[in-house]
C-alpha cells in the first residue's frame, strides 16, 4: 500500500524534484544513472509505467487520490504519494496541477543506435530541434504514423523534458530513440552500415517531391529533420541521399517542422 504524505513543509527534500530542480538538473549529465524525469498526467505516467520507467514519488492534489490517479497508485504500491489541496500545492510547484498528477521516476539508460534500429526499416533524424513542443508533437505523429524508431542529435531537447513527454502524449516511451553519435559524420556513417538511405527535409535546387516513386521503393529509409528556424545543416543535406521538399501553394514557402513531419510520415511510411 502506498505511503500518503500530507505536504506540510515545503522546503522538505523530497520535494526538490518538482519544486526546486531545472530539467537540467534533473537530466543529471555527470551521473547519468541518478537521472531523473516528471511525468505528467495519468495517460502519461501509465505508458511511462509500460515502458518499463521506475516511479520514485507521486505528486498530487487530494481529490485525485481516489479520482484519476487511482490505477496509478495501485500500480506503484511502494512509492510514497505527496498530496495537498490544490492552493497549496499552487505554492509549491508554482503553477496549477491541471492536469492531476505529477510522477518523478528514474531516467531509463539510453540504449545503443544499433539496438534501437534492429529491424526498422523506416525512421528519424532530428537535427537540433530545440522547442520541447515540437520534440513532442514529433514523436507523437512519428508513433501514429508508422515510424519504427527516431535519433536525436546531441542540440536537440530532450524528449523526456515535461512538456515534451506531455505534448507526446506518452509515445515518448512507446517508440525507440536515442541520441546519436557525432553527428553527421560517425552518425551518418553509422546509417550506411546499417543500410538506411537518407532523405533530408530541406529546399533546394535539386529537391525531389515527396511523392517521389523511390523513396516509396527504398526498403530502409531514415526522414532527417531540421531545426525551427534554420533547417538543416548545408552539411547533412550534402551527405544526405536524397532531399526532399513537400509541394507548397499559396505562396507558402515551408511548414513548422512538427507539422511537416506528419506529412512525411504519413507519405513515407512503409506499406
Amino acid at each position: 500500500m502506498s505511503q500518503i504524505i500530507e505536504i506540510t513543509d515545503f522546503s522538505a527534500p523530497e520535494l526538490d524534484v518538482y519544486a526546486r530542480l531545472t530539467e537540467a538538473q534533473l537530466l543529471n549529465r555527470f551521473e547519468p544513472a541518478k537521472g531523473m524525469f516528471i511525468a505528467e498526467s495519468p495517460k502519461v505516467i501509465h505508458r511511462a509505467l509500460d515502458g518499463g520507467c521506475r516511479p520514485v514519488s507521486l505528486l498530487m492534489e487530494r481529490k485525485d487520490i481516489a479520482g484519476s490517479a487511482r490505477e496509478i497508485i495501485a500500480r506503484c504500491p511502494d512509492v510514497p504519494v505527496y498530496t495537498a489541496d490544490e492552493e497549496l500545492l499552487c505554492g509549491l510547484t508554482g503553477y496549477h496541477l491541471t492536469r492531476g498528477v505529477l510522477c518523478a521516476m528514474r531516467r531509463p539508460p539510453l540504449r545503443p543506435m544499433e539496438e534501437i534500429l534492429a529491424g526498422a526499416s523506416r525512421i528519424v533524424v532530428l537535427e537540433n530541434v530545440m522547442n520541447p513542443t515540437n520534440v513532442g508533437a514529433i514523436f507523437r505523429s512519428a508513433a501514429a504514423l508508422g515510424m519504427d524508431a527516431l535519433l536525436l542529435t546531441p542540440g536537440c531537447s530532450d524528449p523526456l523534458y515535461r512538456r515534451s513527454a506531455r505534448v507526446s502524449m506518452g509515445t515518448v516511451f512507446q517508440i525507440p530513440w536515442t541520441f546519436t553519435p557525432g553527428w553527421p559524420e560517425e552518425g551518418m556513417a553509422k546509417l550506411k552500415s546499417l543500410g538506411f538511405k537518407t532523405a533530408a527535409m530541406a529546399l533546394s535546387d535539386d529537391s525531389v517531391s515527396i511523392d517521389d516513386p523511390r523513396l516509396a521503393r527504398e526498403e530502409k529509409l531514415a526522414v532527417v529533420l531540421g531545426s525551427e528556424g534554420d533547417g538543416l545543416t548545408d552539411t547533412t543535406i550534402a551527405r544526405c541521399d536524397y532531399t526532399v521538399k513537400i509541394p507548397m501553394y499559396h505562396g507558402v514557402d515551408s511548414l513548422n517542422v512538427a507539422a511537416a513531419s506528419a506529412v512525411a510520415f504519413w507519405q513515407l511510411r512503409k506499406a
